[in-house]
C-alpha cells in the first residue's frame, strides 16, 4: 500500500498536459515534498512507480533508523552488566505500567515499580497486581530468551499473563466472533490460518522498526484472542525490536488517543505513526551517544 500523502497532480504548459507524482513527508520537523515526471500520460503500471518512488524517498528516513541502532548499540556496550539489569528493569516497569494501563488497570507507575522492583503490593485489584506480576516475568523472559515468534509462543505468553485472571480464556485463541468498536475482526475459524501466516511474516527480511509496526498491526488486525490483545501485540514489537538490536518503544498511556487513531487508518497509516513516533522517542541516538 502506498502513501496517503502521495498524489498525482498535473501542469500544463501551453496546450500540455504533463502529470508529475508528489511525495510529501516529515523530515526534523519541515515538510519535504519531492516529484516524479511521470510523462504525457499517466503509467498503466502507475501502483508500482507510487510504491518505487516512495521506497526512494524514504531512504533517509530508513537511514535515520539505522543510525538509532548503530548508536544505541555503542552506548549500550559502554554499560557494566549491573547498570544494563537496573536499565531493563526500568524499561520492564515503564512498559508493564504503560501497556496495561491502556488496557484499563487501575496500577500507577510507582505501583508498577513497587510490584516489580519491591516485590510489595499495593492496596488495589488482586487482578491488576497479578497481571502486572506476570506481565514483567514475561517481559523479562522475552528480553533474555531469543525466541522466534511462533503460535506456541505466543500462547505461551497469554497464558503466563492472564492464566489466574482469565482462566478461561487463557493461552487460547478465540473461537466465537469479536468486535472492538466498529471493527468487526476475522471469523474465528479464520484465527489459525491468519496467526499462521502472521507468524512467517515475522521472518520476512525488512526494516525491523518497520517490521515491528506492521507485524503489530496486523496482530491487532486478527485479534486472535478474547482479551489481552493489545499486551501480546506490544510485546511481538518490543520482541523484533530488541532482538534485531534496536532499542525498544512504550507506546504511552497519555498519548493512548493517538495510537488507537493510528490504528484505524491502516497498515501505512499505522506505519506512518511507528517510525515517525520511533524517531522522535529516540532522537538522542541519531547523532551518537
Amino acid at each position: 500500500m502506498v502513501n496517503k500523502d502521495m498524489r498525482i497532480i498535473k501542469r500544463r504548459k501551453g496546450r500540455i498536459e504533463y502529470f508529475y507524482l508528489q511525495h510529501s513527508f516529515r523530515d526534523n520537523g519541515k515538510v519535504i515534498t519531492k516529484e516524479k515526471y511521470l510523462g504525457k500520460d499517466i503509467p498503466k503500471n502507475i501502483e508500482a512507480v507510487k510504491e518505487k518512488f516512495q521506497l526512494e524517498a524514504q531512504k533517509n528516513l530508513y537511514g535515520k533508523l539505522e543510525r538509532v541502532k548503530e548508536n544505541f548499540q555503542k552506548e549500550w556496550r559502554k554499560y557494566p552488566e549491573s547498570a544494563k539489569e537496573k536499565e531493563l528493569e526500568e524499561i520492564a516497569i515503564a512498559f508493564t505500567y504503560n501497556t496495561n494501563a491502556i488496557e484499563g488497570s487501575t496500577i500507577t507507575l510507582e505501583e508498577a515499580r513497587e510490584i516489580i522492583h519491591n516485590k510489595v503490593a499495593p492496596n488495589k485489584s488482586l487482578k491488576d497486581i497479578r497481571e502486572t506480576e506476570s506481565h514483567a516475568k514475561v517481559f523479562f523472559d522475552m528480553l533474555n530468551k531469543k525466541e522466534k515468534i511462533s503460535n506456541g509462543l505466543l500462547l505461551r505468553w497469554h497464558k503466563e499473563i492472564f492464566g489466574e485472571t482469565k482462566p478461561d480464556i487463557a493461552g487460547k485463541f478465540r473461537n466465537y466472533l469479536v468486535r472492538v468498536g466498529n471493527y468487526i475482526a476475522p471469523d474465528w475459524q479464520d484465527v489459525v490460518k491468519l496467526m499462521n501466516e502472521l507468524v512467517k511474516f515475522a521472518e520476512v527480511k525488512l526494516n525491523p522498526v518497520e517490521l515491528a509496526a506492521r507485524a503489530h498491526y496486523r496482530f491487532e488486525k486478527i485479534h486472535p484472542f478474547g482479551d489481552g490483545n493489545g499486551r501480546i501485540g506490544r510485546l511481538i514489537m518490543n520482541r523484533i525490536l530488541w532482538h534485531s538490536g534496536y532499542p525498544m518503544i512504550i507506546i504511552e498511556y497519555k498519548k493512548r488517543k493517538f495510537y488507537y487513531k493510528a490504528l484505524q487508518k491502516g497498515e501505512e497509516g499505522f506505519l506512518n505513526y511507528f517510525i515517525k513516533k520511533y524517531i522522535r522517542i529516540h532522537k538522542r541516538h541519531l547523532y551518537g551517544a
